[in-house]
């Protein structure tokens, strides 16, 4: 009566060497010893899926950190006469940095969800409701969430087209200023009185960059229409090339100054323009300069300027009183 209250023992167990018998020595359970066999098979499978899955997502994961490197540490070009812009390589690893995280996010998310989908058909779980409302989840959640995606791509475009980074100044629009931030999602932004923008990537229709390459100091120096612009010309010619020549200045410039001569004529006066190439960020520094330089040789000159009394010239000698 006793001996019937016991676990019977399975048929495999008495085969020595096999799952079932190892099993049952160990659990002294007949339905584990029975199903060893399958728990063997699809342990082995599924650690075989897991490891598979984390050597791939190893090796891809290196595959873009070497990637990423290079694009960091990559030599750029520079033109002839250019200066040298320090801030590029910084933008660039910053730039590859972030599109490598996204790619590396990726890769994981990819690799383990396909290795979980292995997983799942070796426990014979039917795959296809799951798809299917998996499906319906993400079309829902595609046309809830289709402006932070549209944000998302739109910033993986701007990182990988570099059309502008940290230090840049930037025109987006609505928005202008020096750029703080640049994320997948958000652009940040500080504008000359201090405001800081937070700018949706996805809402950027246009970029003007101020930043990039070059830029041209602007001068336009208006004169009255009494003045001789012949020598109005020469002189402007002449006070910002000896300005621009000067310590303080000399670096950002790249190129000579070009005097374009009369840019406008209007019913207050005529308008002379010059301009000159400079380092990227340095056209306004250059153009507070330039207007300085000029306004303070005009008015020595005696040059009449809009808008304001003819200059009157150096008094003489006093005359001698009569009978003096």
């Amino acid at each position: 009566m006793t001996a019937s209250l016991l676990p019977e023992q399975p048929a495999c167990a008495a085969e020595a060497g096999t799952w079932c018998a190892r099993f049952y020595e160990w659990t002294n359970n007949d339905f584990l010893a029975r199903s060893a066999d399958t728990i063997v098979g699809i342990g082995f499978k599924i650690t075989l899926i897991l490891v598979l899955a984390f050597v791939a997502r190893f090796l891809l994961h290196r595959l873009v950190t070497r990637i990423v490197d290079g694009a960091a540490n990559a030599r750029l070009p520079r033109r002839r006469g250019a200066a040298p812009a320090p801030a590029v390589p910084v933008r660039r690893a910053q730039r590859a940095r972030t599109v490598g995280s996204v790619l590396r996010s990726t890769i994981s998310v990819i690799v383990l969800s396909i290795a979980a989908i292995m997983v799942l058909s070796e426990f014979g779980v039917a795959l296809g409701p799951i798809l299917a409302s998996a499906g319906i989840v993400g079309v829902a959640v595609g046309f809830g969430a289709q402006n932070l995606v549209r944000d998302f791509l739109s910033g993986m475009f701007m990182l990988l087209e570099d059309q502008y980074g940290v230090g840049d100044v930037v025109d987006l629009g609505e928005a202008s200023g020096v750029v703080e931030a640049v994320g997948l999602r958000i652009t940040t932004l500080r504008d000359i009185s201090g405001t800081v923008w937070y700018v949706r990537n996805g809402e950027i229709l246009r970029v003007g960059n101020k930043s990039q390459g070059y830029a041209v100091a602007v001068v336009d120096v208006p004169v009255a229409h009494s003045a001789d612009i012949a020598e109005a010309t020469t002189l402007l010619g002449q006070v910002a090339e000896e300005r621009v020549a000067s310590e303080d200045i000399v670096a950002s410039v790249l190129e000579p100054v070009e005097v374009l001569g009369v840019e406008r004529v209007g019913p207050e006066g005529v308008t002379l323009r010059l301009t000159v190439k400079v380092a990227p960020g340095q056209q306004w520094a250059v153009q507070r300069a330039l207007n300085a330089a000029v306004t303070d040789a005009f008015d020595d000159a005696l040059v009449p300027r809009p808008g304001l009394l003819p200059p009157i010239p150096p008094a003489g000698p006093p005359l001698a009183k009569p009978g003096g």
